[in-house]
């Protein structure tokens, strides 16, 4: 086993330093529930029973988000680049070619070009895989039946050890407290598990935010805001055999299919979420965008999917094969799409 650097520096109540051999981080929390931000980017939030092994666990990488936020614009700086590049050539050309000038050797792409070139398409690819497949990731479940039922943790025999053993006896009270009301079917507890995990967090860099509620402790309901001119692209990358970039715009069916698989797929993950974090029966789920409106002729967010999906249902589906808007057709959706005109608003479910 490797050696491993850490040492925790106590800032104020709830916040600590933490210093490592390659990376530092700072933590927040109270006991039993803490979220760290590292200097890799990586965010954690965690649940746990100290000495137990059980616990909740999500990450997030920043990093990775600013990354797929910001590339957008660094593919259009590339592109006002590439246009100056052939203003500058045009004009050494125009300015070469008078009489007697020899004409210009055509030349094919360079190595760095071409490199650049496969860069972009392989981004552009990745981006519209993991958009798509948003609902093959998913948070470990929590048993919560077996969070109440471990044991209180030994106190320490030692005076030196007496502080350390209370901090994880009051650990430990608080999730066997917590565990104890979300069996009971507590709704207070629910919300507030929701608010402190943030299970829906991995969706916001695909630029969405949610809000949760219920008043029935066997179902959750979810409205998921979509913001689809953020995140689905209109324009799309095709790479020739000779490493040439082209960039096209993205036909009206193209891109429908792809904001299709893009909302039902992160409708998917949204339930696989909810059930990993709580012993609900069943999420409801809605998708509200902006839509055109006919009678007015103005864009007004309406409800576009909304969809009850219950867990006995999702417990038999194969998500690394299945068709995000299949399953959703499947699980009774209730959803107004046409291939050439996109979604339409629909009443949702109650």
């Amino acid at each position: 086993m490797g050696l491993t650097f850490r040492k925790s520096i106590s800032l104020c109540k709830g916040v600590k330093l933490n210093l490592g051999k390659k990376s530092a981080s700072i933590s927040v929390g109270r006991k039993g529930i803490h979220q760290s931000i590292s200097t890799t980017g990586k965010t954690t939030t965690s649940l746990s029973i100290p000495g137990t092994g059980v616990g909740y666990t999500k990450s997030f990488n920043l990093k990775k988000g600013f990354k797929n936020l910001f590339s957008k614009d660094k593919d259009k700086d590339k592109k006002e680049d590439k246009k100056e590049e052939k203003k500058g050539a045009k004009g050494k050309e125009s300015y070469a070619s008078g009489a007697g000038a020899a004409k210009p050797e055509k030349k094919g792409l360079s190595d760095e070009q071409i490199k650049e070139n496969k860069e972009i398409y392989e981004s552009y690819v990745e981006q519209i895989t993991l958009m798509r497949g948003i609902h093959k990731q998913a948070d470990e479940p929590i048993d919560w039946q077996e969070v109440y039922d471990r044991p209180e943790p030994a106190s320490g025999g030692l005076s030196s050890l007496r502080a350390d053993s209370k901090k994880e006896h009051d650990e430990w009270q608080e999730l066997h407290d917590a565990a104890e009301k979300v069996l009971a079917g507590d709704i207070d507890t629910y919300l507030s598990l929701v608010e402190d995990l943030q299970p829906y967090e991995d969706l916001l860099e695909y630029g969405s935010d949610f809000e949760v509620g219920t008043d029935d402790p066997s179902f959750l309901e979810v409205e998921f805001k979509v913001k689809s001119d953020e995140v689905v692209p209109d324009r799309e990358y095709i790479l020739d055999d000779k490493g040439a970039l082209k960039e096209k715009d993205l036909s009206k069916s193209a891109y429908y299919d792809m904001l299709q698989d893009y909302v039902c797929s992160a409708m998917l993950r949204v339930a696989r979420d909810t059930f990993a974090l709580l012993p609900v029966e069943r999420v409801i789920i809605h998708a509200v965008d902006k839509a055109l409106n006919t009678a007015t002729g103005k864009e007004e967010e309406n409800t576009i999917v909304s969809v009850c999906v219950e867990r006995e249902q999702l417990d038999q589906v194969d998500f690394d094969r299945l068709d995000p808007s299949d399953a959703l057709n499947a699980f009774g959706a209730k959803m107004k799409f046409k291939k050439t005109a996109g979604f339409a608003p629909i009443e949702r479910l109650s």
